[in-house]
């Protein structure tokens, strides 16, 4: 990737992807009338940090808001894309690319910018970096679809409701669904995978299943087709389940009305922000906060080695090896429902140990919200952890 020199460039340019490979940086000239107009107005002011702080602060006012999260969306590309291409190389299925997960990720801006806090996180890149990669698993493991590498694996595992939502989000008529919905049924009751394990990576079922499948759908509607429609109907089926699970972000291109002279920043208000300045001064502390990271990276390490033997072997399981609550279960010759439990109670240990050191040494009041960011924080810690250990 080529990086971004200018602050004009950093606040108002896009990736663009080709062949799943970057190609180059896009410009959405609003944005760049709108940052060229803000340094004509703060010369000075040539660092990155001061106006990612600054378009954060305008970000918090409703009026100027729209503006400024593309801002900040322009700025968080070069981090959303490391990430997701770090993550995308950590899954082996081909159905989930590096701009799949790019769009997946920055998808996300309006979490990053809802819980960022300035006085906790070293920099904004920083903390997007760790909920777009939460983010991106989070998407692919909640829907179970990083493991599905075909078409024929995602029809078994979809359900009729969020099928049917999809053909509707396709724009078949209602007339035309439930005949999808009916061959569908069909390939579910008749397909089956020979063993349960492989039944995300299922292969495309043989000729006299199809000819089963079109005999069952033929039994049970007014007008019968053939086995070759049916296939058609069901690749059609999983490219519209695709399609709906993981919708393409709107483009920040899109007009903001009739009148294309209409600019965003005409309701921005003053650009003098004498208060910003203080704010980046605070942020730079960046001595102070590197021996906070390398703190709970101890405090971390000595909660897991705390741990029985059990505890930790899970860990070591689900995050260096990677094998799910199943397939530790099988190993450790316990019941799943017990994987999970422990799973959750190796987590809150170290949560607890975070926390407590965090109101011992930095006085945080804990919130809600502070334990919930903690509690992704540490996800993201036992991945690194555990894949540094494995390396």
């Amino acid at each position: 990737m080529q990086p971004r020199q200018s602050v004009t460039e950093i606040f108002s340019t896009f990736v663009q992807f080709d062949a799943d490979r970057f190609s180059g940086w896009a410009t959405e000239s609003r944005l760049r009338r709108s940052i060229l107009s803000c340094l004509k107005h703060t010369p000075k002011e040539t660092s990155e940090y001061f106006w990612a702080l600054y378009w954060y602060k305008f970000w918090q006012v409703p009026e100027t808001q729209p503006l400024a999260k593309q801002h900040l969306t322009a700025y968080l590309q070069e981090p959303c894309y490391w990430i997701s291409q770090k993550t995308a190389a950590s899954f082996v299925s081909t159905q989930y690319r590096l701009s799949d997960c790019f769009q997946v990720a920055i998808a996300q801006v309006d979490r990053v910018l809802k819980g960022f806090d300035p006085s906790q996180s070293s920099t904004l890149k920083n903390y997007a970096s760790l909920i777009f990669g939460s983010a991106i698993r989070e998407t692919l493991r909640q829907r179970q679809e990083v493991d599905i590498c075909t078409d024929w694996g995602l029809l078994r595992k979809i359900s009729q409701k969020r099928l049917h939502e999809s053909l509707q989000n396709s724009g078949l008529s209602s007339t035309e669904i439930p005949a999808y919905i009916l061959a569908w049924n069909c390939f579910k009751t008749l397909y089956l995978p020979t063993k349960a394990a492989n039944s995300r990576q299922l292969s495309r079922p043989d000729d006299a299943t199809w000819d089963a499948i079109a005999k069952a759908y033929n039994s049970q509607s007014n007008q019968p087709t053939n086995p070759q429609d049916i296939e058609k109907w069901l690749l059609n089926a999983a490219k519209a389940a695709r399609k709906y699970l993981y919708p393409t972000p709107d483009s920040l291109n899109v007009s903001k009305g009739a009148d294309d002279s209409f600019e965003l920043l005409d309701n921005l208000p003053g650009t003098e922000q004498p208060s910003l300045i203080q704010e980046i001064i605070a942020q730079e502390e960046e001595q102070a906060r590197t021996s906070q990271q390398t703190e709970i990276y101890q405090v971390l390490v000595a909660a897991i080695a705390k741990l029985d033997t059990q505890l930790q072997q899970i860990l070591q399981l689900y995050y260096e090896q990677k094998l799910n609550q199943d397939g530790i279960a099988q190993q450790l010759d316990i019941k799943q429902y017990t994987v999970s439990r422990r799973l959750t109670k190796a987590k809150e240990t170290l949560l607890r140990s975070v926390a407590g050191w965090s109101q011992d040494k930095l006085h945080i009041s804990l919130t809600s919200d502070i334990l919930k960011a903690m509690s992704t924080l540490i996800e993201d810690w036992l991945q690194n952890y555990y894949n540094v250990s494995k390396a």
